[in-house]
């Protein structure tokens, strides 16, 4: 039997960057981030006796390089002595270009390949299989303002504040669609090997996470702004200082900046955060949201605008 499910990427406020188990893909550190609206990745998972290999089509292609960390979920899931299974999948935005494709992915077939091997699982279960595949997948099991945090041998999230409670609007410039030259995963290791910067990260991470929790909970705009941007810098000085140095941004990605400051300095509530990508992700107040979006497009060098509001966890399309 055929199950869908869709989920939506999720925005890292305080990020997480390394891990301290690869194994187990542990995170080195808690986060907090906001699960998006409009973004998605709907993925179907249908296990069949007959199929002689598992097979994957992302937006109506073959894709075989994803195949390998999807199949191994499915294992995760089902058991490696399984049915072959067909999965189908289709994402409205740029995929691997630092937009949490892969959070959305992961999240959504967890939920899917677990109604398909009829496994009743609750919540915290699927978020920790999902962060098995894709550490920030877990988030996306969860809706509106989401902390991850790191347990002695697991992760658990929770949701701070649900995304009606504050619903802040997210407007996303994409400056490149193209897939980044460095994953995440390799990039994380570099910079845990290599950066000079990176104990320092580990360290500061639960101040960030106290302060980005208090703000949420206070629903203090310019709270949140601060400590976002603060730790949004701070994690691509990391990048920056590794060898190699690990450098996402572009020139785009530099004016959406400058342009971020100029709106800020108008008195429009807005802040930005960037990712493993040259993509800015900008959340701001929902009544300045169509100013923020007008700047960001009038700015040289964006492709792309989407505009979101905050959303809910991966579900099962008959629960949509």
């Amino acid at each position: 039997m055929q199950e869908t499910a869709i989920a939506q990427p999720n925005i890292a406020l305080i990020k997480y960057w390394g891990k301290r188990d690869t194994q187990r893909n542990l995170p080195a550190v808690g986060s907090i981030s906001i699960t998006l609206r409009e973004l998605f990745t709907r993925m179907a998972v249908e296990f069949d006796a007959s199929l002689g290999a598992d097979t994957l089509t992302v937006n109506g292609a073959p894709d075989h390089a994803m195949l390998p960390r999807l199949a191994s979920c499915l294992d995760r899931i089902a058991g490696p002595e399984r049915h072959r299974a067909r999965i189908a999948s289709d994402c409205n935005f740029p995929i691997a270009a630092g937009l949490a494709s892969s959070a959305s992915a992961f999240a959504a077939i967890t939920v899917a390949a677990a109604a398909a091997a009829d496994k009743e699982l609750d919540r915290d279960s699927l978020a920790s299989l999902a962060g098995q595949a894709s550490g920030s997948a877990a988030r996306s099991l969860f809706g509106g303002f989401v902390e991850l945090k790191n347990m002695d041998n697991d992760i658990r999230c929770a949701t701070i504040a649900d995304a009606a409670a504050w619903p802040l609007s997210v407007v996303v410039a994409i400056t490149e669609a193209g897939p980044k030259a460095v994953g995440s995963t390799e990039a994380m290791e570099i910079s845990r090997k290599t950066s000079p910067f990176y104990s320092a990260w580990i360290e500061q991470q639960d101040e960030d996470l106290v302060t980005a929790r208090s703000a949420i909970v206070e629903r203090d705009f310019e709270k949140l702004a601060a400590v976002t941007e603060h730790n949004c810098l701070k994690m691509h000085s990391i990048m920056w200082a590794s060898r190699p140095p690990l450098v996402y941004w572009n020139a785009a990605t530099m004016r959406c900046l400058e342009t971020v400051r100029q709106l800020q300095g108008q008195g429009i509530g807005v802040f930005f955060t960037i990712d493993a990508g040259p993509q800015v992700k900008a959340v701001c107040l929902p009544e300045d949201a169509d100013n923020v979006a007008d700047a960001l497009r009038a700015t040289a060098g964006v492709t792309e605008l989407m505009m979101t509001g905050l959303g809910d966890g991966a579900r099962l399309e008959t629960d949509a």
